[in-house]
Formats: structure tokens, sequence, C-alpha cells
């Protein structure tokens, strides 16, 4: 469950109270999600989402956060709305966390992602990059590329090679070819750096919105694609689906065409978006505590597909033609 902080009847009524939404009929714990503790709460007029910003997210990111849905929102993507309060506030505090109401979107995240699926998260995510290129406030990647190294020196090798003999060694070792070939001159803008399956709704097999934008940052936009081709077009089994690959990436190109250079870079970029999961993972891995609420992933996954993309034959194998010069 990731319900992490609890509220009072009472304390709850009054914060609605100051929306103008209704009499509360009704609150319950939402379980999925990891990072906030988030509650669907339905009133006269109607469903939302109330959530509360646990000890992981930076209340200093939270303005970013909220207007870049606002902006999304008012641009056509599907996405949460903030709900102002009658002053006009989105961000206030409850059982001592901050916290946000937010529109409800209906709809199911795919458990088994089929190929049209991919196909319209890839239109999605262009769409949503499109829209992103006129949002004004900034906010850097701490889950990029500099943040890698240190995330694996905090995990420690001990702790790794526990998992795996010589896992630290070969990560590190990894991470000395990322950061040499690392693009530098593709085009940048807001991400959302997290749109893994259960981030996205549909309704009758068509997308119908798009949540969770608290890992959302500035970095390169082909990143947001290759964070997807992790995400998306992998079976349970491990193996690569091609044609997902080529329906997602078709889709995206469909909205927003990639340059020679987001072309060329998509499969270091791969890369370096199986080894940022792999690492946030085992960093989780040794330092959630047995009994959390949290249910811990296995790093080893992504190791999998860490090895895919580094043995890949380039944006080929990601359904993309390239010529080289």
């Amino acid at each position: 469950m990731a319900v992490y902080t609890e509220i009072e009847d009472e304390d709850l009524v009054r914060f609605m109270a100051d929306y103008g939404v209704g009499e509360v009929l009704s609150c319950k714990g939402i379980a999925e999600g990891i990072e906030n503790s988030n509650f669907a709460v339905t009133t006269t007029e109607g469903p939302f989402i109330l959530t509360l910003y646990e000890k992981r997210v930076r209340r200093e990111d939270l303005p970013f956060f909220l207007g870049l849905m606002r902006h999304l929102s008012a641009g056509g993507v599907p996405c949460p709305v903030p709900v102002a309060t009658r002053s006009g506030e989105t961000l206030r505090e409850l059982a001592g966390r901050p916290a946000a109401l937010v529109t409800y979107l209906a709809g199911m995240w795919p458990r088994k992602p089929n190929v049209d699926q991919c196909r319209e998260v890839g239109e999605a995510l262009a769409r949503m990059h499109l829209a992103g290129l006129t949002f004004d406030l900034r906010r850097a990647n701490a889950l990029g590329v500099a943040g890698w190294r240190p995330l694996l020196e905090a995990t420690g090798r001990k702790a790794a090679d526990d998992l795996r003999p010589g896992l630290y060694d070969r990560l590190d070792a990894e991470l000395d070819g990322l950061e040499a070939d690392w693009p530098k001159d593709v085009p940048a803008g807001v991400i959302h750096a997290d749109l893994f399956p259960d981030n996205v709704f549909f309704r009758s097999d068509h997308l119908s919105g798009i949540i969770d934008f608290y890992f959302a940052c500035n970095d390169a936009l082909a990143y947001d694609l290759a964070v997807c081709l992790n995400a998306w077009c992998f079976e349970p089994d491990g193996s690569f689906n091609a044609t997902k690959a080529m329906r997602l990436t078709g889709g995206y190109t469909l909205e927003r065409p990639l340059s020679p250079a987001e072309i060329a870079a998509l499969p270091v970029l791969a890369r370096g978006a199986a080894m940022r999961f792999l690492l946030t993972r085992l960093y989780d891995w040794v330092n959630t505590p047995a009994g959390a609420f949290v249910t811990r992933k296995d790093p080893l996954e992504y190791l999998k597909k860490l090895e895919f993309h580094a043995a890949a034959g380039g944006p080929q194998s990601y359904g993309l033609a390239y010529e080289h010069d």
C-alpha cells in the first residue's frame, strides 16, 4: 500500500470546504504509486484525486509540477488539472504534508500493453513535448546522467555485489561509456521522465490521460522516448518486442519528427534510461527497510534491458531509419 500519511475525517472535511466542490461523500487511499500518498475523494460534484507529497518530493519543486499540469492541459494534453481554492491556492498543507487536489481522469492503465497502445503513447508523448516547449518554468533532471554515478556510489560495492557478484564493476564501466558518449546537442525541453504503463490511462483502447508528473524536468526530449522504449517494449520474459518499438517510435515521429542527431543518439539514450531505473531500483532495494509499505522492484530486470541496448545494432533496432554520413 502506498499511503504513508493518514488523514483524519474532520481535517479532510475542513480542507475540502475551501474548494467549493460540494460535500465530501467518501475518501479512499490509492494503493498504487510509490512516491506520495494518494486518495480518491468523491464529493457531491464528482470525483477528485488528493495527493499528500511525502519527503522524497521537494516542496520547492511543486510549483513546477502543478504549473506544468495546468499548462499541458491548456495545450490539449489529457492530464490532471490542479483545482484552486476560492482564494486561488493550488498548493496547501494537510496532515503536516504539502497537498494538492487535482481533477479525476477516467480510465485504466494497461497491464499488458498492445502494439496499438504503444503507438498512442508515442503520439501522446510527442504532443506533450510540443506543448511543453512554451512552459516557462525549468527544473533540472536530478536523476539525469550526472546523478547516476553518485547513486551507484551511495548504494555501495558490497550491496551491489551481494545482489550479483561483479555488478558494481559492471555498472561502473558502463557509466564510463555513458558519460563519454552522452549526447549534448540534441533538442531539449520538458519531459515526463517516468511514463510507464501505470502512468497512462486508456478507455475503450484509446488513451484517456497521462498522470504522475512528479519526475518531470527539463532534459533531452529523445531521452523521454528512450524511457518509454524500456517501459513499454519489453515482454514479461525480458524479450524485446520490435513491433511495439516500431509502433511507439512511429507514433512519436508522426507528431514530432526526430532530428538526425536524435535518431543517432537513441541507442545510447536507451542504455542511459535502463541505467537510471536500474540504479534507482538498486538503491531502493538496499535502502527500503523490511516491513515498508513499498514493494521493492527487481533491479536485475533493468540489467537485462541494459545488456540488450548495449548489443543493439543501432537506431534500426527501435524502428527508425538511419543513414550514416
